[in-house]
């Protein structure tokens, strides 16, 4: 189960925030909601249980089926050749097409293939656990939360119940992992509510580049109005550069945030504030 935890940050105003967090897809999953009754009339801390223990289902039951690491799941039945994409389930088919879709719109900076043609779709599937735990959430009632996986983040309302500011969400330094190197404001009447990072500080360099050129990054973080565009944006830039950053910046209403090796930034206007 969850574990539940006073969150680091204060107070915005009278009901602090509090996080219940566990374990998934090889990362710590947090959700972070006002310490306030629910639409249910329950306890805070039973609304923040109810509300995590939804989440953790969620996670749970696409990493039983897309996980590489798991020998029993559906991935890696298909990655030993026991089984044909042919044959795979619904949901399995149906990830694999958004990741082409993808492919196609980013001209192949990210693709669900290993380069040892291994499919992997675990470049989606974490966005997408977040978004159908959000999605979860809302149908139960929940409009004020922040959902934090391994640093990929997607947030609904705000941090003070009924109120319109922004969840702040903050970046780690790639170059320094005890220090922060940015905020952003997500939520409340902004536009963009996901913010998701890739690179290779926190898992190693496991981005798959195009023809095997240096990294023009070490970190890239997107902010978008969905978690899905802000994480596959985010490892195409990775993978692709700088051609791939400009056609993300051209083609999608993001921002972005991007470490160069030696430390210097690139970043559009709105992490320029």
């Amino acid at each position: 189960m969850p574990r539940t935890s006073e969150n680091p940050a204060p107070p915005t105003e009278s009901a602090p925030l509090r996080a219940a967090t566990f374990h998934c897809m090889g990362t710590v999953v947090s959700l972070t909601m006002p310490a306030v009754p629910g639409p249910g009339g329950h306890p805070a801390e039973d609304e923040l249980a109810a509300a995590a223990a939804v989440v953790e289902c969620v996670f749970l039951e696409l990493d039983r089926t897309f996980s590489l690491y798991r020998e029993d799941s559906e991935a890696s039945s298909l990655a030993r050749g026991e089984l044909s994409l042919r044959d795979a389930s619904p949901g399995m088919r149906e990830r694999y097409s958004d990741a082409l879709e993808w492919r196609l719109r980013t001209h192949g900076a990210f693709t669900p293939e290993r380069p040892d043609g291994v499919l992997d779709l675990s470049g989606l599937i974490k966005a997408y656990a977040i978004q159908e735990s959000g999605t979860s959430l809302l149908a139960l009632g929940r409009t004020d939360w922040c959902l934090n996986a391994g640093g990929d983040v997607l947030v609904s309302g705000s941090p003070v119940p009924g109120g319109t500011g922004p969840w702040d969400a903050g970046i780690m330094d790639p170059l320094d992992r005890g220090a922060v190197q940015a905020g952003y404001p997500l939520g409340g009447r902004l536009r963009h509510s996901a913010l998701a990072t890739s690179g290779s500080a926190e898992r190693g360099d496991h981005i798959w580049r195009q023809r095997g050129e240096a990294p023009a990054f070490v970190q890239v973080s997107v902010a978008a109005a969905d978690i899905t565009t802000a994480d596959v944006l985010a490892t195409a830039i990775v993978a692709g550069g700088i051609p791939m950053l400009d056609r993300a910046t051209d083609g999608w209403d993001i921002a972005v945030l991007a470490v160069r090796p030696d430390g210097a930034l690139l970043g559009t206007p709105d992490f320029r504030r």
